[in-house]
């Protein structure tokens, strides 16, 4: 039996703008996190179950654009894995679906790393983040690349599209809280959407990307030095250019309000937009009050996750 797990990640500054160049913040959540397992099967075919998704199969009776099949069979073709092998592969995930926390991204990475040990394919960290980049693009169109990225290599996490990978270091352990808003985030029609507004006005849009690169470059400082005052009031700024974008919603809103109003030192929301989560940075004094008032607000769902732990 091979095992492997990977964490699921939360965005912090510039999503949206990275499709465009610049750079935005990620860091991995390990507290949710999914798990892969592959064994040798006694029956021929490859096996598949997901409890979590009700999914009980054997691959060839999935569409290859399903999630795990289009890993199964990309991997297995780019190594040249030829005739299949007899597998039972059990797929288990406590990361919400669609509510970006890199559930997809997650799910993939285990999967790649169970399948290349167990079946003795070497793949280095790089190889795998390339890899499942190519079928993060088979679910959202022109993804940035952020997730599988984070995922990967579970650490905090500095992203230029197009540039080498930075991981950076948390100078001192701050809290996040995560609502979420229990609304699936359309990641794929929300990229598009964005671009649809570039596309009509590209200097204005162009202005706006550089100002939230700015937040990002700053943040990345701010989370390096530990000044979490100026950390929060960069959460607001980004989030104020994402309702501008029209990537926020009524319901993100709602929770960034509520956590603002119980003395988070800053809120916004995170990834996509139009549902998924929302996060608050929080000190000792006000975390429990503000995931009450996340939760008083119609959050389905709170994590709080500290980020800089020595398991990150």
């Amino acid at each position: 039996m091979t095992t492997s797990s990977a964490p699921g990640k939360i965005i912090l500054f510039g999503e949206h703008a990275v499709v465009y160049g610049r750079p935005a913040l990620a860091v991995p959540v390990t507290q949710v996190h999914a798990d892969a397992e592959v064994l040798d099967s006694a029956r021929a075919g490859i096996w598949l179950q997901a409890p979590d998704i009700d999914l009980h199969a054997e691959l060839h009776s999935l569409p290859s654009g399903h999630p795990i099949a289009a890993v199964i069979h990309s991997l297995f073709f780019l190594r040249r894995i030829s005739p299949f092998p007899s597998l039972e592969i059990t797929i288990r995930s406590t990361i919400p679906v669609a509510s970006g926390l890199g559930s997809g991204a997650a799910v993939s990475v285990a999967l790649t790393r169970a399948l290349a040990s167990h079946l003795n394919v070497s793949m280095t960290d790089e190889e795998v983040n390339a890899f499942v980049y190519e079928i993060e693009k088979i679910h959202h169109g022109t993804p940035s690349g952020i997730d599988n990225t984070v995922v990967t290599y579970s650490k905090p996490v500095y992203f230029t599209s197009g540039k080498p990978i930075e991981t950076f270091t948390v100078g001192y352990p701050f809290t996040v809280v995560i609502g979420d808003t229990g609304i699936p985030a359309p990641t794929k029609q929300a990229v598009s959407d964005v671009r649809h507004l570039w596309m009509d006005n590209r200097s204005y849009w162009e202005t706006i990307f550089d100002k939230i690169g700015i937040i990002s470059f700053t943040a990345r400082r701010a989370i390096e030095a530990g000044h979490w005052e100026v950390l929060g009031e960069l959460m607001n700024e980004n989030h104020e250019f994402l309702q501008e974008m029209k990537v926020s919603s009524l319901e993100l809103d709602r929770l960034v309000k509520a956590a603002l109003s119980a003395g988070a030192l800053g809120a916004k929301m995170s990834g996509g937009g139009r549902g998924g989560n929302m996060i608050a940075l929080v000190n000792a004094e006000t975390a429990e009050a503000v995931t009450r008032s996340m939760r008083e607000a119609g959050a389905k769902n709170v994590i709080l996750t500290q980020v800089g732990q020595s398991d990150i």
